[in-house]
């Protein structure tokens, strides 16, 4: 018996990429538990839920107004249980094998959810940077759909919500503010280690190096988009993905 990660595939070569997927294949590396990833292209997503008992994971997608699917998803084999997002698949792994290391040590389950919450808030300067170059990471049929639906949401052509000049530097400046708010988060521990909580590893670091690893594979590690994020905040999230590879194997 073995957890079945339902994940989205890209054309690199670590073929995984999702901040929301990496944030469940990190909980499950951390905990040790035996798993394998089912890749589920996008076209594919909505149909593979329905077909496996899935609840959508937003009441409105923003390109028809249908119930959102998305991923991850796992089928927990030995239970026969499926569940989709990540934040509830790591409520039902912590439950569901309590003897495995906990990513809400300590009590922290409610500040877990508040940290991950607000970090998620704070992101939107990001989007319009990095979701029209993630278009063209994917398979074909997934890029496709993509473009196509995020052209949708965002009401003009997906290219065209990449900022440029002026815009840009607004923006950009922008998005290093909030990491340098984020830095403020880690500095009050840091002294302990480089986890928000200091030298115990939980599910805000799973989070946040997640996101951190969409930028780095699609930017591209020697991009200067992410040769710039590397260089924040003392080189914080760098040294956090560094923190985290041994939980970032993709079988």
């Amino acid at each position: 018996m073995t957890i079945i990660l339902y994940d989205i595939p890209s054309k690199l070569p670590i073929k995984a990429w999702s901040p929301n997927t990496w944030k469940t294949r990190f909980c499950l590396n951390y905990k040790g538990l035996p798993y394998r990833t089912e890749w589920v292209e996008y076209p594919d997503i909505a149909e593979h839920a329905k077909k496996h008992g899935l609840k959508p994971t937003g009441e409105k997608n923003p390109w028809d107004g249908g119930p959102y699917y998305s991923l991850p998803a796992i089928h927990d084999e030995a239970t026969g249980v499926y569940i989709s997002d990540s934040w509830l698949i790591a409520e039902y792994l912590e439950k569901q094998y309590p003897d495995t290391p906990s990513v809400f040590p300590n009590n922290t389950k409610g500040l877990q959810e508040a940290l991950g919450n607000t970090y998620d808030s704070l992101l939107d300067p990001l989007w319009n940077f990095i979701l029209p170059l993630t278009a063209g990471r994917l398979n074909p049929r997934s890029e496709e759909y993509f473009i196509r639906t995020r052209s949708l949401a965002f009401g003009k052509p997906l290219a065209e919500v990449l900022p440029t000049g002026e815009q840009a530097t607004t923006d950009w400046a922008q998005i290093k503010e909030i990491m340098n708010k984020v830095d403020g988060w880690f500095a009050k521990t840091d002294d302990k280690g480089p986890f928000i909580l200091g030298d115990v590893i939980s599910w805000a670091d799973f989070e946040i190096a997640g996101n951190k690893i969409w930028m780095k594979v699609i930017w591209g590690e020697d991009s200067e988009q992410w040769k710039d994020v590397a260089s924040w905040n003392g080189g914080r999230w760098e040294n956090l993905l560094k923190a985290v590879e041994k939980y970032s194997s993709v079988d």
